[in-house]
């Protein structure tokens, strides 16, 4: 099976087409195409994303990456060697069949995404995809409905079916490019900007969520700290090389330094990160009161325990879940694994309870549109799926 996917729930516009095989036990997955831009940089100067501004670039990408992606696509596949002049009959007939009016409605919120994709469609032969996937939340969601449009203006137009895609499990399928996770049960430790989850898998498609943030998730926290110490957008690559530098220079805590952990001793499996988060607030208040700025030696104090902090959570919270829920694997999902202090730490948790511990591929662990194609091969089994679904952006979208 090859699945075109395609991901925009926030400021990463994606699409890629995987070649799919096995049964949902034991699936395997080859990567044909995948195409990515990032808003980093427009968003950097903002210290966050900016729904709208997210909205507009997501519209303005998606085509010029589908024809990237499709010419990967074709350059790869020989039986996909062709253009609109190599089979104008196959061509006009795709071409003939296609309701245009229907596409329309669907995309009457972007005219200008409406003519580049007629253009396209008119130009490109259809491409030997049987399923298309598209990321339908958690997310902002001006961002998730370009997405959902276009994967249903394509569905229509293609006349392929199209199956919407939960983020989350995503993540969780993320891990399956390069390795075979089959010991269940599994816990799913999620943890990105938006989100901070465990997630107990007693076997694929069935999630439950058993934990997660009451407030600020993980790398919102980071963000927010790096803005404290002056650190520039996204904050948690920067938070982490100040706390290496710390670490590296084996430094001791100061007491006035000290930040709270949050929930560590809570019964629940559930995170808070606003706590500290607060914490850090009042004492680089505190500290900036003799000179008006903090010291070089001071921030790296800060984030060297505030990553300390926060990385002592995850890892209690895991080993509880571990223990309570007989786990044999653990998948850990999410921008903030690129981490190399806290994966370091999770390794240890699992080496300690004797359990397998699978990470992605670093440029899985951000979002993409890869993740997206592996998790809809395993939501296609058992599931019927039809070309031109009703599908909603939902923001606060739920695994369980």
């Amino acid at each position: 099976m090859k699945i075109l996917a395609i991901e925009t729930s926030c400021d990463e516009t994606a699409l890629a087409i995987l070649d799919a095989t096995g049964d949902i036990e034991s699936p395997k997955f080859t990567v044909l195409a995948s195409a990515l831009n990032s808003q980093i940089e427009i968003h950097k100067e903002y210290g966050g994303v900016f729904p709208a501004m997210a909205k507009r670039a997501h519209a303005e990408n998606i085509v010029p990456l589908l024809e990237t992606c499709l010419s990967e696509f074709i350059s790869e596949s020989s039986s996909n060697k062709q253009d609109p002049e190599s089979n104008p009959g196959r061509q006009n007939d795709v071409l003939e069949k296609i309701n245009w009016d229907e596409i329309k409605t669907i995309l009457d919120r972007e005219p200008e995404l409406f003519a580049k994709l007629e253009t396209f469609i008119k130009n490109n032969p259809k491409p030997d995809v049987d399923l298309l996937a598209v990321t339908s939340g958690p997310g902002l969601e001006p961002a998730l409905w370009v997405g959902i449009n276009f994967a249903r203006a394509l569905s229509v137009a293609w006349s392929i079916p199209l199956l919407p895609i939960n983020h989350m499990e995503g993540h969780i399928a993320s891990v399956l490019l390069e390795q075979n996770v089959a010991v269940f049960p599994v816990l799913a430790l999620l943890i990105s900007g938006g989100h901070t989850e465990l997630i107990h898998i007693p076997e694929w498609k069935s999630y439950t969520k058993i934990g997660q943030t009451v407030d600020d998730a993980i790398g919102e926290a980071y963000d927010k700290v790096a803005r404290l110490l002056d650190l520039s957008y996204p904050g948690g690559p920067e938070i982490s090389k100040l706390a290496n530098n710390a670490r590296e220079a084996k430094i001791t805590i100061p007491d006035e330094i000290a930040l709270p952990r949050p929930m560590l001793h809570s019964k629940d499996f559930n995170f808070s990160f606003s706590g500290i988060k607060t914490a850090a607030l009042y004492l680089v208040q505190r500290l900036k009161e003799p000179t008006g700025e903090l010291s070089a030696a001071q921030k790296e104090a800060i984030a060297l325990e505030f990553e300390t902090a926060v990385t002592e959570v995850l890892c209690k919270k895991l080993t509880k879940a571990i223990i309570e829920y007989g786990t044999n694997s653990i998948i850990v999902g999410g921008g903030v694994i690129a981490n190399t202090y806290i994966r370091s730490e999770l390794q240890k948790v699992a080496a300690q309870e004797d359990v397998a511990i699978y990470f992605p591929n670093k440029e899985l662990s951000t979002d993409n549109a890869v993740m997206i194609a592996m998790a809809a091969y395993l939501q296609q089994f058992d599931t019927d799926v039809v070309v031109n679904p009703t599908i909603k952006a939902e923001g606060n979208l739920s695994l369980d």
